[in-house]
């Protein structure tokens, strides 16, 4: 069963991306940062998409149905890069983005965009998949934890300041 076939939800119709989306999946990941925080910098999206997207890295877009044939702008995308497990040192699906447009939330669209990936992964012979959320999206993290999804690791950062003030 391909990924479209598996996508079931009423005004919505799957369909493959491609390198050719560049432009638009930078904009989705655009979208996903500066909704938290509209101030945060977003100039290195354009190189982080040119580094991963790739034609081993599925993406899939959600239209919305249309009735006058034409094709409309998507609302909502699921892109998959690769990572590896650091305890076991599998390679496995990594949820790079995941986006779907305020307009579209709470109709089921992530949960089937995950459904699309799982099934994907599992079709592959993947035995896992693994994401990063940011910590104070708390509705992405309850929508994740309510599909199976559980944390496994803490990402800790620093800021830096000179290289006196650094070790005490």
């Amino acid at each position: 069963m391909t990924a479209e076939q598996f996508f079931v939800l009423p005004g919505y119709s799957l369909r493959v991306g491609s390198t050719h989306d560049r432009a638009t999946v930078v904009k989705f990941m655009k979208r996903t940062y500066s909704e938290f925080d509209p101030h945060q910098p977003t100039g290195h999206i354009a190189a982080t998409v040119d580094r991963y997207l790739g034609r081993d890295t599925p993406l899939w877009w959600v239209d919305v149905e249309s009735t006058a044939g034409s094709p409309a702008a998507p609302v909502g995308a699921i892109w998959l890069g690769q990572a590896t497990d650091q305890r076991s040192g599998v390679l496995h699906p990594y949820v790079l983005m995941l986006y779907v447009a305020r307009e579209h939330r709470r109709r089921g669209i992530a949960t089937a965009l995950l459904a699309v990936a799982h099934q994907w992964a599992q079709q592959q012979g993947h035995r896992q998949i693994s994401l990063q959320v940011f910590s104070d999206n708390q509705v992405a993290q309850a929508l994740y934890q309510s599909l199976g999804y559980y944390p496994e690791a803490i990402l800790l950062k620093k800021e830096l300041g000179s290289a006196a003030s650094e070790i005490p």
